[in-house]
């Protein structure tokens, strides 16, 4: 993992600066101009030599009502542009700390979502095989288990923090077991999951009968409802969460559709009474310190963000994800 410790103005900080990747300034290049790359890093065509790397899967054929997401990945890299590379409130400097670039985007099928599930597995086996951390550029909810199957082989089965106005545990959608509303089964009966070690946090909305977020709470899990986040920090609730964890491996996929529509609107499944952007930053920034081996964010739809407010918050999400991950100081 990169560098840590070296002082400002110190040789081995100046050291690092030359010789790990660096956002593109904006006094170097206008904010719209430049490359359209994640943050305007470099890009690269693989994994190697990285520790942590952006990678967008642009899909919405697993989507069960809005289309759009496929356009995601681009449009957070575009609305990445403004984001700066040193984190003001956590004091975080992934930069100085981790060798980064954006690899692009994964070459799925768009005709066939269970060819692109192994497309995205046999990709993620490619990045892992390299060391380097995925911070994944969504695409619908259904890319999580395949990239959670490449994940289990590297690490073994590992812990999860999922974020998301629904469970996405259904065993079929119009008769399919693929979809964005089934990854997390598929990812249990996989083998993928740390059961006592599952937390899902903001479900909400209408359901079908009383108990649609309990098949979660009956293989262990525990499952946080949206009204139980509102008006509260959630600072102590990641203590309690990074506590139960502890050092075993842990995947972050958050689904922008946990936030409040006001402040996201572009996503294909909104529920209204959904967390803030404040509280977002809390579950992700209360990652720190965990032993984070993957990230996604996903489910951001361009065609119903008409002032691309919700990429703007999946650009800086992903940023903070880069900022929380092992080997990157924080602010004592």
């Amino acid at each position: 993992m990169g560098r840590q410790g070296a002082g400002p103005g110190s040789k081995e900080n100046a050291l690092t600066e030359r010789s790990l990747n660096q956002p593109l300034g904006g006094n170097q290049m206008p904010r719209t101009g430049g490359p359209a790359t994640m943050m305007r890093l470099p890009a690269a065509e693989t994994a190697a030599g990285l520790d942590a790397c952006f990678v967008g899967i642009p899909m919405d054929i697993g989507t069960s009502n809005r289309p759009g997401t496929r356009l995601g990945p681009r449009q957070i890299r575009d609305e990445s542009r403004m984001i700066r590379p040193y984190n003001m409130a956590t004091g975080a400097a992934p930069f100085e700390h981790l060798q980064v670039a954006d690899i692009g985007d994964v070459p799925i099928n768009l005709f066939d979502l269970k060819k692109s599930v192994d497309i995205i597995t046999e990709h993620y086996r490619g990045i892992l095989a390299h060391g380097a951390i995925p911070l994944t550029l969504g695409g619908d909810h259904t890319l999580t288990w395949p990239i959670l199957r490449a994940i289990k082989e590297r690490h073994g089965p590992v812990a999860l923090i999922h974020v998301d106005a629904h469970s996405d545990t259904n065993e079929e959608m119009f008769g399919e077991t693929v979809a964005h509303g089934c990854p997390f089964r598929r990812a249990w009966e996989d083998g993928c999951l740390i059961n006592d070690k599952v937390f899902q946090i903001g479900l909400r909305g209408t359901g079908y009968a009383a108990d649609d977020f309990d098949w979660g709470r009956k293989q262990g899990w525990t499952c946080i409802q949206a009204e139980e986040c509102w008006y509260k920090s959630l600072a102590p609730l990641m203590a309690e969460i990074r506590a139960k964890i502890g050092d075993a491996p842990v995947y972050l996929t958050y689904d922008i559709d946990s936030l409040d529509p006001a402040f996201a609107p572009g996503t294909g499944t909104v529920e209204v009474g959904g967390l803030t952007t404040m509280q977002g930053l809390e579950i992700i920034r209360g990652c720190a310190g965990l032993n984070l081996v993957g990230c996604d964010l996903v489910e951001v739809s361009p065609p119903y963000d008409p002032a691309g407010n919700t990429s703007v918050i999946a650009a800086n999400y992903l940023y903070e994800m880069l900022c929380a991950l092992p080997g990157v100081p924080q602010r004592g």
